[in-house]
């Protein structure tokens, strides 16, 4: 495997133990829990003015915090993503300031392609031939993006509920999609049955936390707010949380970041769900360590619609450990926050992604954050994949 000089193999989050990365492809072997790169902090010598130096191209720019090397990377540029000042937004918040970080300029209009990035190169030093997963739809894309990109064939399992930009383009990229009645649980369920079959054994699972890799991937959002904002640390970081990958991730990075001096401390992090499903919220509120599955999700946002995320603990921990929080709000309000953003800083917001704003004005009314406060709201994918959602609730308000 081509792997970064620092990377030392996967360390289990439950056993505590390490296993070799060429042959600990997926979950933990000795007991089944998730497992996370590792890495030798000592031996990095990674400073500022070397990070500076480099093309802000994407991000493998990070590539000494990455397992695998930029030279062996499925990339399509993925990354390196703006951070856009919304004054209107800070003024309406009440605090000093306001950023996006707007992933939706990605190849395929999501976060979710840096996760795959990592992840399918990791399928290729695999030696893997097909990749699969089941996804809400944005995660489905953007791995049958990188595996047309690897030259791999993908299976990817989709709700019906799924966006048509999702469908269409995992069929475009050249995916074999199976669309299944229901919600992710259903999706989910498919899939398994599907990697139970012995003619499938060869394929390569690329789902959320069976491959040790996507929040890899989604960690590098935080090393590219820090230096955009100056190496500041912001007092806030509000996501979108289902499955809380990307929330994980940049916990991590900013865990690294404050321990290779790179940066002061570490950031708030909140959790943002919607009312109609918010087993995160629900578990921190109860002080408890471990969610319970959320009985019946209703929410518009299905990217968010997760009942039942499995690396819960960690999430929990992320939240906790950060002095951070969660937040829940309703459908219409998340659905009113893409709105106002859309016509008050022009920047397109996708219905899921509107939770961090939703969250972030409610967490303002609660007096969560102080006049003085940087807070960054991540806009995990691009608005245009839901436009027939956010027109659709514009033109029910009669506007």
């Amino acid at each position: 495997m081509e792997t970064t000089d620092a990377f030392v193999g996967l360390d289990c989050v439950s056993c505590g133990d390490r296993f070799d990365a060429d042959v600990a492809t997926h979950r933990c072997p000795e007991c089944g829990g998730i497992l996370d790169p590792a890495y030798d902090y000592d031996s990095l010598e990674l400073w500022r003015d070397e990070l500076e130096s480099r093309r802000f191209d994407s991000q493998w720019r990070y590539e000494e915090l990455l397992p695998f090397t930029r030279s062996a990377a499925v990339s399509m540029d993925e990354g390196a993503t703006p951070l856009v000042p919304c004054p209107d937004l800070a003024d309406e918040l009440g605090v000093g300031q306001v950023y996006l970080k707007d992933e939706g300029r990605n190849p395929t209009g999501t976060f979710k392609d840096r996760g795959q990035s990592v992840a399918v190169t990791a399928a290729v030093q695999h030696d893997a031939s097909d990749v699969a997963l089941a996804s809400a739809g944005n995660a489905g894309q953007a791995a049958a993006a990188y595996a047309a990109r690897a030259d791999l064939d993908s299976h990817v399992f989709l709700p019906a509920r799924a966006g048509f930009t999702n469908k269409a383009m995992v069929n475009v990229h050249g995916g074999d999609m199976t669309v299944v009645g229901g919600r992710i649980s259903e999706a989910g369920a498919a899939y398994e049955d599907a990697m139970a079959d012995e003619e499938n054994a060869h394929w390569y699972s690329l789902q959320t936390f069976q491959t040790p890799y996507r929040h890899e991937g989604k960690k590098t959002m935080y090393y590219e707010i820090v230096e955009q904002l100056d190496w500041e640390v912001p007092d806030a970081v509000v996501y979108p949380t289902g499955g809380g990958v990307g929330l994980i991730g940049m916990y991590k990075a900013a865990t690294e970041f404050r321990d290779l001096d790179l940066t002061d401390g570490i950031p708030g992090f909140y959790a943002a769900q919607a009312e109609g499903c918010a087993p995160i919220v629900t578990a921190f509120d109860d002080g408890r360590d471990e969610h319970e599955p959320w009985e019946h999700p209703d929410t518009i946002c299905g990217g968010i619609e997760i009942p039942n995320p499995g690396a819960s603990p960690w999430i929990l921990e992320a939240l906790r450990e950060s002095d951070g929080g969660a937040v829940a709000t309703s459908d219409s309000d998340i659905l009113d926050a893409a709105i106002t953003v859309a016509q008050n800083e022009g920047l397109e917001m996708g219905a899921t992604c509107a939770a961090a704003a939703s969250g972030a004005w409610e967490l303002s009314q609660r007096g969560e954050f102080g006049e003085d406060d940087t807070i960054v709201l991540m806009n995990t994918g691009t608005g245009n994949k839901d436009d027939d959602v956010l027109r659709s609730h514009l033109m029910g308000k009669g506007i």
